[in-house]
């Protein structure tokens, strides 16, 4: 097999640059842009609010959603503001407001993963650990937003279960509605 030449980086690392044009984007990559922008963009009756995580327990969260609004990884114990853009929730509340909550659990998120001699992780050992990886949905109210702007909160607790918020306030500020979260102890959870 020739070394490859070219020093820009591949957009299909397994090799397969068919789907590529002249100019060197890839339909797949062109694609996401425009539904990424409309999807952060809400109608007159709707509001755009930021996506932020805080996992309380041991276990990692690798992904996670809010209707459909993604989140960013968390690891174990971790929440420390970063959002992601964007969820949509009404302008108007009202007390029948959901949030539909998605999530993969990684309950090992420490296990050691074998590497081969270059550094890169042992696939078949990869896929063992993964095969542990749980995947989670709940239903879950919204609380009322009490400023014009806030944030979906999305609280990971111990059990498998998770809590919704919606704040202005980060984990600092005194006025900040979540402490209590924080506070718990992950308790050793009974099999449903």
């Amino acid at each position: 097999m020739a070394a490859r030449t070219d020093p820009r980086p591949r957009l299909f690392p397994g090799g397969n640059e068919s789907r590529m044009n002249a100019r060197g984007i890839g339909l797949p990559a062109l694609l996401p842009g425009p539904l990424l922008a409309a999807g952060c963009q809400s109608g007159p009756d709707m509001l755009a609010a930021p996506v932020m995580g805080s996992n309380h327990t041991s276990a990692a969260i690798n992904w996670f959603s809010v209707n459909g609004a993604g989140g960013p990884r968390l690891d174990p114990y971790q929440g420390d503001g970063s959002q992601v853009c964007c969820g949509v929730i009404p302008k108007k509340w009202n007390p029948n407001l959901k949030a539909v909550v998605e999530w993969e659990k990684d309950p090992k998120p420490h296990a050691a993963i074998r590497r081969d001699k270059y550094g890169r992780l042992d696939k078949d050992d990869y896929l063992r650990h993964a095969s542990s990886y749980t995947r989670h949905k709940m239903i879950v109210d919204i609380p009322r937003c009490s400023e014009k702007i806030c944030l979906l909160q999305v609280h990971f607790l111990p059990c498998d279960q998770v809590a919704v918020s919606t704040t202005y306030y980060s984990q600092g500020h005194p006025e900040y509605p979540d402490r209590k979260y924080f506070q718990k102890r992950e308790p050793s959870c009974k099999s449903s």
